[in-house]
């Protein structure tokens, strides 16, 4: 699929696994809280782990084609209840900021979420991310009750039903 001046794809090669693992990386290091109560280490050391197929999806954005530069990646995975995905790890390099590209990879994984069965979407946002959670307002979310515990004050959680 393609969007603007970018093309978004599912990680499936090596390649791919190795730019999405470098994505993620610069995600945790740009947030300057340490996610260590995510397991996120062992989340970049074995990705794609719970965000492969056939329950999960991660997607990268490429400037162009294939062996282009990775401009950014968000990943989805199943969490309990039955038919709740969880959505995580949206990042855009600085230089994709600004063409939509962030809205336009939460509307691609939202619909591998559809694709995939699910009925409805959540995730988390740290309090500080506020263009981030305005985004995420835009694509339809709405606040909801936390559904895990976390040592950040502030979290923000949000949640959107999918039609079909």
């Amino acid at each position: 699929m393609t969007a603007g001046s970018f093309l978004l794809r599912p990680v499936r090669s090596a390649e791919d696994r190795r730019d999405a693992a470098a994505l993620v990386a610069a995600y945790g290091a740009s947030l300057g809280v340490d996610l260590a109560y995510q397991g996120f280490a062992e989340e970049l050391a074995g990705l794609p782990g719970r965000y492969a197929p056939p329950g999960g999806e991660m997607l990268l954005a490429r400037a162009g084609g294939p062996g282009a530069a990775p401009l950014g990646c968000v990943a989805l995975r199943p969490l309990g209840p039955a038919g709740t995905a969880e959505m995580k790890r949206l990042y855009v390099v600085p230089a994709g900021r600004g063409m939509g590209l962030g809205l336009a990879l939460v509307e691609a994984v939202l619909g591998e979420a559809r694709r995939m069965g699910y009925a409805r979407v959540v995730l988390d946002t740290l309090p500080f991310m506020a263009e981030a959670a305005a985004l995420y307002r835009r694509a339809g979310f709405v606040e909801i009750e936390p559904y895990y515990e976390t040592p950040v004050a502030g979290t923000i959680f949000l949640g959107r039903a999918l039609g079909a």
